[in-house]
């Protein structure tokens, strides 16, 4: 649990204002709230204040450069950055909270009225709004070329899903998922090979594979098909 750097009361998780005391608290970017300033401005602009962002340097195994608004202290990461962020600051988890993970995951702003999309800082096209981990509850802008930004509040909420073993809990699925999947492709293997000579996949004149699309009679190759629905399911 974050604490107000002023008045040391508990913040609220989604939040960078203090219920307290009214201050507006940084987010803790490496377990303590010191940072380097690096350029007064940036060329890229916040998404939701339109002024220069600033980069700052978190020197977090060297030099770590990402930007930050001053107005509503948004930060944007280049592509990995944040992964690499949340690994490097979280560690030593070994254990799944659900109930705490639960809070994190509905945890939503007062002020959040539905969903609104925003533009890149860098090249001004429309972000995608994804779930964070797919589990983690945190809805960030990503746009994939560029990188992934958060509001006020929610780096604070991503170290608290890790903390919380969100990290753990991801992995163990998408295993889960690995698993059920090669099990399927076994399955269907076993089946094709009890076919009869020169019958059709599931008989017939049209056969379909299990995501429903279309399979040739020459072509029993399911493992290349299952091998895709596991890569879109984890990506």
């Amino acid at each position: 649990m974050a604490h107000c750097t002023y008045c040391s009361a508990p913040l609220p998780m989604d939040s960078i204002r203090c219920d307290y005391c009214g201050s507006r608290n940084d987010t803790d970017l490496k377990g303590v709230h010191y940072f380097t300033t690096h350029e007064l401005e940036s060329e890229r602009i916040c998404p939701r204040c339109g002024i220069s962002l600033r980069s700052i340097d978190l020197k977090l195994n060297g030099r770590f450069l990402v930007e930050r608004c001053d107005e509503c202290l948004g930060l944007f990461f280049d592509p990995n950055e944040l992964e690499v962020l949340l690994e490097e600051t979280v560690t030593n988890v070994f254990t799944i909270n659900k109930s705490q993970l639960e809070a994190v995951r509905t945890m939503r702003k007062a002020s959040e009225s539905g969903a609104v999309y925003i533009k890149c800082p860098v090249c001004a096209t429309i972000m995608n709004r994804v779930n964070f981990g797919t589990n983690s509850g945190v809805i960030i802008d990503r746009c994939k070329e560029h990188g992934v930004w958060l509001d006020g509040g929610e780096l604070r909420q991503l170290f608290e899903w890790m903390k919380a073993g969100g990290k753990l809990l991801q992995k163990q699925r998408e295993e889960e998922l690995r698993k059920n999947a090669l099990r399927e492709l076994e399955r269907e293997k076993r089946k094709q090979l009890s076919q009869p000579a020169g019958g059709g996949y599931y008989g017939g004149d049209s056969d379909f594979d299990l995501f429903g699309g279309a399979l040739k009679r020459s072509d029993p190759d399911l493992f290349a098909i299952i091998s895709k629905a596991i890569g879109s399911i984890l990506r």
